[in-house]
């Protein structure tokens, strides 16, 4: 059982260490999408409302323990600065004795950010110094990020053992929303995975083997597939290591009535360009040079078919190459077709490509049950692990 700010209880005047995922995309404008910075807010004013001294932790990139300038967290504060309207203090660091003394003097109700905190290697390594090193800065432990639940970092899994620990409001929501996907769920079940790897997402599609009704695979993972059945996909992406995986993945499918659902037509380029040519062709007449980078027409109007009979959508990865136009359609047209049936099915939408798909291509959120911040987050909880993050908040 986790719990949550609804019991915290008396919480003015206390330092509550408050974990965050504020791993937003940076420019030399500042932050270009702080999305997931104002899906954090309703934990935060809630906190601040209370009379807490809050102290924000967070990570930014892969600095791989060490300070890289264009990581510093100069922009998020002055961002989320900016949504609060009110100061936020940023210390150039996450402990020692001059972190502990700024922290020890903050006023009811005032907020500081801490420095990215895996500048240092003892993060994600979860050392358990470093932990306590931490853990002496505050008296009670929030996690609000679900996106890095998965991660066995000091920050996520080692302080709240150190900590009378709870849920933030978008955690515990995440939680609410994806378990039900475990058990039993309304059918049909549609399973969308997109994306490159297969190792990221093959753990997700055969638990769902057996349970869902169709699982469709698009993006470059599709191509690995296609390459597996004798296809021959050009030069397009795909990993020759990972085809008897997908085999067995398709042979297994098949032996327990789940249909996988890949392109028959797709979009292929030679170049990369938002001006490339591109032609629509079936699978047969790929060779040579041709990349595929998206789904076609035809497998495009199949899925949506599909998308339009099911009951529940759970969707993770897009379909093409969303980031260049010209293979963007398949991407689009899924999102549309998920969209259009909240109010006659469940759909649930997941992945960080997949976010920044539907910001790209102007599909409200608010036209799905459900998004989760959680990529590999998302992916790991649905596929029944528990994670370290949420694990370490039960215990």
């Amino acid at each position: 059982m986790i719990q949550t700010l609804k019991d915290i209880g008396e919480i003015k005047g206390k330092r509550v260490l408050l974990r965050v995922d504020f791993n937003v995309p940076i420019d030399k404008t500042g932050v270009t999408d702080d999305t997931r910075i104002r899906e954090t807010l309703p934990t935060i004013q809630y906190l601040l409302r209370e009379g807490a001294r809050l102290v924000v932790i967070t990570h930014l990139g892969r600095p791989e323990g060490k300070v890289v300038d264009g990581l510093k967290l100069t922009a998020v504060a002055d961002r989320l600065e900016h949504l609060l309207q009110q100061p936020v203090s940023k210390l150039d660091g996450c402990v020692g004795p001059e972190v502990e003394k700024a922290v020890r003097s903050m006023e009811d109700g005032s907020i500081t950010l801490l420095e990215n905190i895996r500048f240092y290697p003892q993060e994600e390594a979860n050392d358990p110094d470093f932990a306590a090193q931490l853990a002496r800065l505050g008296e009670l432990y929030v996690n609000d990020a679900f996106a890095a639940c998965h991660r066995a970092h000091a920050s996520v899994a080692g302080l709240p053992q150190l900590l009378t620990s709870y849920a933030g409001f978008l955690l515990a929501e995440e939680v609410e929303h994806l378990t039900p996907l475990l058990s039993q769920v309304d059918k049909p079940l549609t399973v969308i995975v997109g994306g490159a790897k297969i190792d990221t997402k093959i753990s997700l599609i055969k638990n769902y083997v057996g349970i869902a009704d169709t699982i469709i695979i698009g993006g470059a993972l599709a191509n690995t597939f296609l390459a597996a059945q004798g296809y021959d996909v050009g030069a397009s992406l795909y990993e020759a290591d990972q085809l008897s995986v997908a085999r067995e993945t398709l042979l297994l499918a098949e032996q327990k009535g789940t249909a996988i659902a890949l392109p028959h037509d797709v979009i292929v380029a030679d170049t990369v360009t938002e001006y490339t040519t591109t032609l629509d062709l079936p699978l047969e007449d790929i060779e040579g040079a041709m990349k595929i980078l998206d789904a076609g027409k035809e497998t495009m109007a199949r899925y949506a078919k599909i998308v339009n009979e099911s009951a529940t959508i759970i969707w993770n990865g897009p379909i093409g190459l969303y980031e260049f136009t010209p293979f963007s359609h398949g991407t689009k047209i899924l999102g549309e077709a998920i969209a259009l049936r909240k109010n006659e099915a469940k759909t649930y939408v997941g992945g960080g490509d997949t976010l920044d798909a539907l910001s790209r291509l102007g599909i409200d959120r608010d036209r799905f049950t459900f998004v989760s911040t959680g990529g590999g987050a998302m992916l790991e909880f649905l596929e029944g692990k528990k994670l370290p993050g949420i694990l370490a908040l039960e215990k």
